[in-house]
């Protein structure tokens, strides 16, 4: 039995790492080269971070599978605890995250390192949480979710799928997508940076 949502969740974390590791490589490039980044595509990445891994992603993760989880086993359960309380924090990193991007914007070079320092501790504890889902929960319902639990999740999961896994974006977010694709270094997308390979040609926007 191979689940369509554990596909799901191990495409969107790719994608999510790829992401937040574009994020990084365009800061560090434009820090290697004295210039300024484009904080329209910075803030488009910020965007499409609370849009899609935090209200839809996270939220199927803490609304759907955990639960099932904590149904059928004890195991996990103070792991599942973490990560629900990490889903709850999202938006308010986010924020923080925005905040400090919208500084660096506003008041330029003296607040450049502040908004990066904040950005790599963000990815770090995002890099973090994804492995600990990949290393302990996803094998863990493989193990003890049944087959009517995995034809719930996977109709719950097969909807609201991310653009940057290769799905068509909804109407509403193609321009979003496009400007990503098209502006964002590798490995998300097709802009310039020091050093990165041109992506993958799985990547569609529209």
């Amino acid at each position: 039995m191979n689940p369509l949502t554990l596909s799901v969740l191990r495409d969107e974390h790719s994608a999510l790492a790829a992401m937040l590791r574009s994020v990084l490589l365009l800061l560090a490039d434009h820090r290697q080269r004295g210039t300024l980044p484009d904080f329209a595509v910075l803030r488009a990445m910020l965007f499409y971070l609370d849009e899609f891994p935090e209200k839809r992603h996270h939220r199927k993760e803490t609304e759907l599978l955990f639960p099932k989880l904590r149904a059928r086993t004890p195991l996990a359960r103070p792991i599942l605890d973490n990560l629900d309380q990490d889903h709850a924090c999202g938006e308010r990193r986010i924020r923080d995250l925005e905040h400090a991007l919208l500084a660096f914007e506003l008041m330029g070079e003296s607040r450049r390192e502040d908004f990066e320092q904040a950005m790599a501790r963000y990815v770090e504890f995002y890099l973090a949480h994804m492995a600990l889902e990949e290393r302990e929960i996803l094998p863990l319902a493989e193990r003890v979710l049944t087959a009517d639990d995995w034809r719930e999740l996977d109709t719950a999961f097969s909807t609201n799928r991310d653009p940057l896994t290769g799905h068509d974006a909804e109407q509403a977010y193609r321009e979003l997508f496009t400007r990503i694709v098209n502006l964002a270094p590798a490995p998300i997308g097709l802009g310039p940076a020091s050093g990165a390979p041109k992506p993958a040609t799985w990547l569609r926007a529209n």
